[in-house]
């Protein structure tokens, strides 16, 4: 067996692919450029946006003046005849006039301020899909990212493990090992390429998944991701859990929904003040008359009990309102404490891969494999520390990725950029 040259090609997979680096032909394209495509293309966002526009125009609407009428009159007399009795009858008359409705002062900004508060709501939301949207990307590309370098790290440990085939062959042909050991190899291989076609299977998934929320044409070129990294944590739990309040999407629609409601109740209170209504009249009896000019001065007064049931509609709204914040605030913070304690486990457990269990097993993987080339191993041991160095590669790579997944979630939730 060619042990030199073997242990050159592992030297090659160790260097390229401990940890999932693999150069790759295409050009990468970074995070950042795909998250700033999807909220220029995404067709949620541009509808979400629309809506906003839509909802702004409401506020102009509710706080102009009641739509003014025109009247026109002709009173017959002595017949149903239309100008009957106008040249010889002092009460035929031909008349014009306007009205207008005048709400009580404070209506029209009472109203104009929950229209005010509905656009906010309505842009709060916008936000949360636009922050829903960019993680939707940001966990298609990490998953892209890992599939993309797993799938390196399974090519060039197939190669590896042609090599070793070849080698147990070799050892079987001139009586120094097993026939099992070629079918056990053989074996192995066929599981790596099972994972190779797995892995196939689910980037072109996450492919045509990711390039819809880009909006981009699923026949256009595949993404190409860049290497993952590990990203350390710079923020400590406290200052995460603070941010929530302030720039979490969830919540600052909930906080905007609060103010909407309590706009929504001023106007309730505002509701039950009387309006008026002003009209003039002018009503012409032909010139051998005097004329006759009418000015009326009218009242509406709301029923208090339509009035009283609005306003504790308004006030249920707004304690539903501001239960739905607690429980939307305890959620989130939640879910970001559950994430630093994700994130920071998969900081210590990748050390422990990168600075123990790797390099441990790359180096009783080859001290196994010179024993093997002395006839001192038998080959099956030689396989088992392959699988092991294959699976903790894998391993790495997989928690590598829950490590960015888990702050580009924490991301999300707090509004900061953490990657």
């Amino acid at each position: 067996m060619n042990v030199v040259s073997l242990t050159a090609t592992l030297v090659l997979v160790t260097a390229l692919s401990a940890f999932g680096q693999t150069p790759v032909a295409s050009t990468p394209t970074s995070l950042s450029q795909l998250l700033a495509e999807a909220g220029a293309n995404n067709p949620q966002i541009s509808a979400a946006d629309h809506g906003v526009r839509a909802v702004r125009q409401t506020v102009p609407q509710v706080a102009t003046l009641p739509d003014p009428k025109f009247t026109y009159q002709q009173f017959s007399v002595g017949s149903p005849k239309p100008f009957a009795g106008y040249t010889n009858s002092d009460f035929a008359y031909i008349g014009v006039g306007a009205s207008q409705e005048l709400p009580y002062p404070g209506k029209l900004r009472a109203r104009e301020d929950v229209a005010e508060r509905d656009a906010d709501t309505k842009q709060a939301e916008v936000e949360v899909t636009k922050t829903s949207i960019a993680d939707a990307v940001k966990a298609d590309y990490l998953q892209l990212a890992y599939l993309q370098q797993t799938l390196g790290i399974l090519r060039q440990n197939e190669s590896v493990l042609d090599q070793l085939i070849q080698d147990a062959t070799t050892h079987y042909q001139v009586g120094q090992g097993m026939q099992q050991d070629v079918l056990q190899a053989q074996v192995n291989r066929t599981k790596i390429v099972k994972e190779i076609t797995m892995h196939h299977q689910q980037m072109g998934e996450i492919q045509a998944h990711l390039k819809g929320l880009l909006s981009r044409d699923q026949g256009s070129p595949d993404i190409v991701t860049e290497d993952l990294v590990e990203t350390p944590i710079k923020h400590t739990s406290d200052e995460l859990l603070a941010m929530i309040r302030q720039n979490n999407p969830r919540i600052q629609v909930d906080a905007s929904s609060i103010r909407r409601q309590e706009a929504q109740l001023a106007s309730a209170k505002r509701e039950g003040k009387p309006d008026f209504e002003v009209g003039y009249l002018y009503e012409n009896t032909d010139r051998k008359y005097r004329d006759y000019y009418m000015f009326t001065f009218d009242v509406r007064f709301p029923r208090k009990k339509r009035v009283d049931a609005e306003i504790a509609e308004a006030t249920e709204k707004r304690s539903e309102s501001q239960q739905t914040l607690n429980a939307h605030l305890q959620q989130q913070l939640a879910e970001v404490q559950e994430g630093y304690v994700k994130a920071t486990s998969d900081e210590e457990l990748l050390k422990e891969y990168r600075e123990g269990l790797v390099p441990q097993s790359d180096a009783a993987y080859r001290a196994t494999l010179s024993a093997y080339a002395s006839n001192r191993e038998p080959f099956v041991h030689v396989l088992s520390y392959f699988t092991d160095l294959l699976s903790l590669r894998l391993e790495y790579a997989q928690t590598l990725v829950d490590h960015e997944a888990a702050l580009a979630h924490l991301e999300t939730l707090t509004g900061a950029t953490l990657r």
